[in-house]
Order: structure tokens, then sequence, then C-alpha cells
């Protein structure tokens, strides 16, 4: 147990998703004081409802996943793309609009998003996920650069291939078809632990990452980078 989070305050939406059980575990560890919401984050005017009762906050956790939705281009449903949209782009604009400008007026906040690499390489097959992650990580690049005078730290953490429940659970890592597929696509050869990513997002949210605006960070065992 570490004391790199003592006693800030800190927003996870979405807790029981993707990565949100190995922050929210991580976090606690550090002194974290977490407040965790289930399910997605509303938008429209649902979203004044979400945030009526949350106080201020020195760090908020935007972990926004949805359903693995992969389709060629030609038969997209338009609800899933507007699906994928609605959980995932529209949420963090919500959270970013509502919590960014107080931390601005107190001179101090982070906003770390858990978004994806997979718009950094591209992925045949998925151009709908691709999209929506993709603006996710656009309006982290420019907020966190709007943002970045007034001492507030917005960035990401873009993985692929780490274990998690929506996207990388278990069973599907252990089948020789995708462990063949780990060896030739991701250089180390392996999916990383939960606990990893929550590392590098404890980091972002930490005093350590001060110096760190607007950045996607990849995390992918290499997979971003190879050819």
């Amino acid at each position: 147990m570490g004391d790199r989070l003592q006693d800030k305050k800190i927003l996870v939406t979405q807790r029981g998703d993707y990565m949100g059980p190995a922050i929210e575990t991580l976090f606690s560890e550090e002194g974290a004081i977490l407040t965790s919401k289930d399910g997605p984050v509303p938008t429209g005017e649902d979203f004044a409802q979400y945030v009526a009762d949350l106080p201020e906050f020195d760090i908020v956790v935007a972990n926004l996943s949805h359903d693995p939705c992969s389709t060629p281009v030609g038969q997209i449903d338009n609800d899933n793309w507007q699906g994928l949209f609605n959980t995932m782009v529209h949420p963090l604009m919500h959270l970013i609009r509502h919590f960014a400008p107080g931390m601005a007026e107190r001179g101090y906040g982070k906003i770390v998003a858990i978004t994806s690499a997979a718009p950094l390489k591209g992925l045949p097959g998925s151009a709908a996920y691709c999209a929506a992650r993709g603006a996710q990580n656009a309006f982290i690049r420019a907020s966190g650069l709007e943002f970045a005078p007034s001492n507030v730290q917005i960035n990401a953490v873009a993985q692929n291939y780490v274990s998690n429940p929506a996207y990388f659970p278990d069973d599907l890592v252990a089948t020789e078809r995708f462990q063949k597929h780990l060896q030739r696509n991701v250089p180390l050869g392996r999916v990383a632990r939960a606990e990893e990513s929550a590392e590098l997002s404890l980091f972002l949210a930490s005093d350590k990452s001060d110096f760190m605006v607007g950045q996607v960070v990849p995390f992918s065992g290499g997979w971003v980078t190879t050819s």
C-alpha cells in the first residue's frame, strides 16, 4: 500500500466495466478517496442529474467503454454507430466540459481518459469503433492544450491487448487461436495484466505527470508501432 494519491478526491466512471475494477483497486491502495459510478455516463439533460450530487474532484477518470462492435463498413448499423458515440464520445465531452473549468478555477486538476490504441493504427472491420475512439483521442489532445495554462492536465491511456472483461476476457485470451494471433501481432506476445494499465493511469493521475498535457499514450505491447 502506498500514498501516491493520498487524500485525493477521485471520480471513476463505469466502475464495473473496462478498466474500472483494476483502477479502483490500485487507486484505493494508494490512498485515494474514491467516488465510483456504475453504468454508462448519460448525455444531454440526463447528464445534469448524473453529476447533481457529485462534489468537486481533484481527478476524474473517464473510463468509458461499449460492447465490441466489429463489422465491415458496408454493414455498419446506424444504431450501433450512434451507440458507440453516445457511450464513449459524447460522455467524454460532457465530463471534461463539466469538471475541467472548475479545476481551472482552482488551479489544479487531472482528467485521465481510458481510450484505445485502435485508431492510432487502424483495425479493418472495426471502422466504427476506431472512429469513436479516434474522436475521444482528438478531444483529449485539444482540450488538454486548452486547459494546460491553468495547471489542469488532461491525458489518455490509449490501450490495446490489455486484459479486461469488455474486450479481452480471460476465456478469449486462453484460446489457441488468440494465442497464435498474439504471436503474430504483438511484439511482447502476450496481453497486459489489468494492473499494468492501471499503473499508467495512476501515473497520469499523480503529481509525477504534471508536465504531460494532451497526450494520448499508446499502451499496446508494441502493436501500434509494428508495420
